[in-house]
């Protein structure tokens, strides 16, 4: 659905259309969002995210309008302005800006009393719980470590009892190991709050593991506005080129051999195989990503290889990727893969749109 789309009247949805002008940049944005789940704010630096993120929340003043729900938070044509204050939301920042003076209890409840108690939907314990952070409940925050104190700073906008909850790169000040840390409670939010996540990011591993739709921002306007999944392996946009780029699968688990720790799924485009120590719920969806750097193709299936994973599919489109490259985009029983080869492989197997490949996938990603 694009921003000017007419959404079913029982549907939940975000809506802000915002218009600012400065010296060296201009922002120019109509977004019609789920009003559920995480949505990213995706693109390069200085491309307009952290903006717009401010705009939703009051911090910017653009000219325009911000509807959350029912509700309107801006305005402009009936003269309407809701204050920060007042407008029901929780801001993690890249930063996790606690108060040094307080506790992480007292830090938590510093949230809560935001929100008067009869509209507070998120309780302490819950927020704590999700966090996993009740061992540090007691502790202050020049004791914690970068990755708690930022488990702590989502606990506390989540305690707010938010209608919407804005993320501005909340791992970018993290090493490696604490987005690790980090990365599986930020997946939990979703799946146990119905609060709907604004998530800025130019980082796609994490776009592609925590938000199911997306908006790419290129020079403070939108080039992109959709499902996740179909975004990133678009030929048309940047996010299918480079050494990031990748193609996502939704699978349904099958069963687990704890003998090899190999885990069996089934997707629409066939079976898929993955190795994995943690065992998953038979039935569980889950999802997979494929990077084009992993696929190779042939005319013929494989034999006597290594290889697990080869997809019966159709190339829909070719396109120059690089030197000596090139990216190909494959249909696979409704599902998209991309595969980058040499030219020259691709001249050798004297590949064209249309053709039936065999598509073999050297390794898969478990984002779940």
């Amino acid at each position: 659905m694009n921003s000017h789309d007419t959404p079913a009247s029982n549907e939940r949805r975000l809506r802000a259309r915002f218009q600012l002008a400065r010296a060296n940049f201009g922002l120019d944005v109509d977004l019609d969002l789920p009003g559920h789940g995480v949505t990213a704010l995706f693109g390069p630096s200085g491309c307009g995210k952290t903006t717009c993120l401010r705009a939703m929340a009051g911090l910017e003043r653009a000219q325009g309008s911000m509807r959350v729900n029912d509700e309107a938070w801006q305005d402009d044509a009936r003269g309407l302005w809701m204050p920060t204050h007042k407008r029901r939301l929780g801001y993690v920042f890249q930063e996790a800006s606690l108060f040094p003076h307080l506790s992480v209890r007292q830090n938590i409840e510093y949230g809560m009393r935001r929100t008067p108690a009869p509209e507070r939907k998120v309780a302490l314990e819950q927020a704590v719980e999700l966090l996993g952070i009740a061992a540090l409940m007691d502790r202050r925050p020049d004791t914690l470590s970068g990755g708690e104190r930022q488990r702590v700073a989502i606990a506390r906008a989540l305690a707010a009892s938010p209608q919407l909850l804005l993320m501005d790169e909340p791992l970018a000040a993290l090493d490696a190991q604490r987005k690790l840390e980090v990365l599986p409670y930020l997946d939990r939010l979703h799946r146990s709050l119905d609060i709907p996540v604004i998530y800025v990011s130019h980082s796609p591993d994490e776009v592609a593991r925590l938000a199911t739709h997306m908006v790419l921002m290129d020079a403070g306007r939108v080039i992109a506005n959709g499902a996740t999944q179909s975004l990133m392996s678009r030929l048309d946009l940047p996010l299918a080129h480079g050494d990031t780029a990748s193609a996502l699968i939704r699978a349904a688990v099958l069963s687990h051999d704890p003998a090899d720790q190999l885990l069996t799924l089934e997707s629409a485009a066939g079976l898929l195989h993955l190795p994995t120590a943690r065992p998953h719920a038979i039935g569980e969806t889950l999802t997979l990503r494929v990077m084009a750097r992993e696929v190779s193709l042939s005319r013929a299936p494989l034999q006597d290889s290594s290889v697990l994973n080869s997809l019966t599919a159709r190339i829909s489109a070719i396109t120059p990727e690089g030197p000596g490259q090139v990216l190909v985009s494959l249909d696979a029983s409704g599902v998209t893969l991309l595969a980058r080869i040499t030219s020259r492989s691709c001249r050798q197997l004297a590949l064209a749109v249309g053709d039936t490949v065999h598509a073999h996938i050297k390794a898969v990603l478990l984002l779940d």
